[in-house]
């Protein structure tokens, strides 16, 4: 028959053990006698051993000194390891990142009209959403912030969705002249992606009436997951729609060593400027530069 308990005997050999383990703890407990003992197992090696883990050395000085710093002061990851090597930004604190900004949620406006009547602005509906289309420069929706792909959810507490654009005009228009109240929503078609220029000043994409066209393999813009078939909205914050390819380069060229472009895909923007000419948005577009 089994016995429920241990023996006085098995008792007094564990306690042995158990005090032997105290008294000497860097010694390895010796095992009672017909038992099977298995190693104790390890999850993570420990600090010590970490320092020369596979020939990584992780000591904070040699760290810090081995990533490089951007102009302004950001510390950054490499992204490659070539000479020239294009970098990344970790901590995302730069001015065009937080002029490019998409942010989540919602937030009421106030937009007013001018001495004309006009608020300088111009809605399309899609996909049963109401989304700007066109902020004049110089205008009471330049000056509150309104910006191209933004979603009007309401206007004077009613909600928008569903409209088409002619309503929604009709809607602005019999509006009150000294305040109209809108809940809107950030570009939700729209995605930011961050890049650094490379020693050549470079981010190592091409655009060709505005369109991505194509990514080069290995570069800022491939690393960070730019993507063709994709329009530039946007870089570090400022609108580049309707501008011309040259202009638009010679933007990036003069934008600093980090540049975040906003994109849109393909078919959202054809849709958006639908039956806008090339020369309204290149001459009517607010491309201003925006406040932090």
């Amino acid at each position: 028959m089994s016995a429920l308990y241990p023996s006085l005997e098995d008792l007094k050999v564990d306690q042995a053990v158990q005090a032997q383990a105290r008294a000497s703890p860097r010694m390895p407990a010796l095992p009672v006698q017909g038992a099977i003992v298995s190693p104790p197992s390890v999850l993570y090696p420990n600090l010590a051993e970490l320092e020369n883990y596979m020939g990584l050395s992780l000591s904070s000085p040699e760290v810090q000194q081995n990533l490089p710093q951007t102009p302004e002061g950001e510390r950054t990851a490499v992204l490659g390891a070539w000479p020239g090597q294009v970098v990344a930004p970790v901590s995302g604190n730069n001015l065009g990142v937080r002029r490019a900004e998409i942010k989540p949620g919602v937030r009421e406006i106030h937009l007013c009209k001018d001495e004309r009547g006009k608020t300088g602005l111009r809605l399309r509906a899609i996909n049963k959403g109401l989304f700007v289309q066109l902020v004049q420069a110089n205008t009471p929706a330049s000056l509150v912030g309104l910006r191209f792909g933004d979603q009007i959810l309401q206007i004077d507490g009613r909600d928008c969705a569903g409209w088409s654009t002619d309503k929604a005009h009709r809607a602005v228009k019999r509006a009150s002249a000294e305040k109209i109240v809108m809940i809107v929503r950030d570009r939700p078609f729209q995605r930011t992606v961050t890049m650094h220029k490379d020693s050549t000043g470079l981010v190592g994409f091409a655009i060709k009436k505005g369109k991505v066209v194509s990514v080069v393999k290995g570069s800022s813009a491939a690393s960070n997951g730019l993507l063709t078939s994709h329009y530039v909205c946007e870089v570090n914050g400022q609108n580049v729609i309707g501008l011309k390819d040259k202009e638009i380069m010679e933007i990036l060229a003069t934008a600093g060593s980090v540049i975040t472009l906003t994109i849109i895909p393909t078919v959202i923007y054809e849709h958006m400027v639908k039956k806008l000419s090339p020369t309204l948005l290149h001459h009517t577009m607010d491309h201003s530069v925006p406040d932090a």
